[in-house]
């Protein structure tokens, strides 16, 4: 049952998206996982360096 709906579902995203729309949603996805990963470092990075210059 469950490789029937992964199936359904990869057959209507192939059907309703074209090649380029897929890519396209992969990508920003993609792109904002990044930039807020990237955040992320840059503020766990500032939070050790300023503790250590306090102690």
């Amino acid at each position: 049952m469950r490789k029937l709906t992964l199936y359904s579902i990869t057959i209507f995203t192939l059907l309703t998206l074209t090649s380029c729309e897929a890519v396209e949603t992969i990508f920003k996805a993609g792109m904002w996982w990044g930039i807020i990963l990237v955040v992320a470092v840059v503020v766990i990075l500032f939070l050790i360096f300023s503790r250590g210059k306090n102690s």
